[in-house]
């Protein structure tokens, strides 16, 4: 074989792998999460979630007793919270310096490439690529609904739940502000990690509306969470 028919070869083995790729990405028919497996066949969806459902189970009573020794009040929470290991940041400005990379106060996920690489700058948290979970709020008076959806969902992370991870919660985050054309081009693992963010965000919302018609029956502040909840 001489040298240009190797040549050929090498680029045909290497479409080959990329074409191959492709088809398992659309063909795949299970994905696996930490605590749940859902299974594909032509007829039937099978999802295996009992220690999910356990873990939500216990993160709702969890947090209940949490949020009521700390009396409600987000100072404590977040003393609660960097008690645990969580590193908690206070900054002047912390809205607008978290819009840059389209994020918002309170429960920062982990991220990665130049967003982690920003938030490691900003927060003083060294130079990686890749940042950890983190609070990162203004200083100043913190709403204490919307630090108890913040809570719960952090909260939701440390036991376990599913749907925290890198690219389950920048495609949530894109899902959010888009008109649902992304769900087409996402594969299996994609889409029930899509499915976890969504369902981690909507159980933070449920807790607070709850929370809120037992202490405070607020219009105002039910309202303002029902618009911040998200259904698939």
């Amino acid at each position: 074989m001489n040298a240009f028919q190797k040549i050929v070869y090498f680029f045909l083995e290497l479409q080959e792998k990329s074409l191959r790729k492709k088809l398992d990405r659309h063909l795949k028919t299970s994905s696996k999460n930490s605590t749940s497996k859902t299974v594909l066949s032509s007829s039937v969806t099978m999802t295996l979630n009992s220690e999910t459902e356990k873990n939500k189970e216990l993160v709702l009573k969890n947090v209940e007793d949490i949020v009521k020794n700390c009396e409600n009040n987000p100072e404590k929470l977040l003393e609660y919270i960097k008690s645990k290991g969580t590193k908690v940041v206070k900054l002047d400005n912390a809205d607008k310096i978290l819009s840059v990379i389209k994020e918002e106060e309170g429960f920062v996920t982990e991220l990665e490439g130049i967003e982690g690489f920003y938030i490691n700058i900003v927060t003083k948290s060294g130079f990686s690529l890749k940042s950890k979970p983190m609070f990162i709020m203004r200083n100043g008076e913190i709403d204490p609904y919307y630090m108890i959806h913040q809570f719960y969902k952090w909260y939701s992370l440390k036991m376990g739940l599913p749907g925290f991870d890198f690219m389950s919660q920048k495609i949530f985050k894109i899902y959010l502000n888009s008109d649902g054309a992304l769900l087409s081009n996402l594969n299996l693992d994609e889409m029930i990690g899509l499915k976890e963010a969504i369902n981690r965000d909507q159980e933070a919302t449920d807790f607070v509306l709850t929370l809120a018609r037992h202490h405070e029956g607020s219009k105002k502040v039910i309202e303002k969470m029902k618009d911040g909840g998200a259904n698939i």
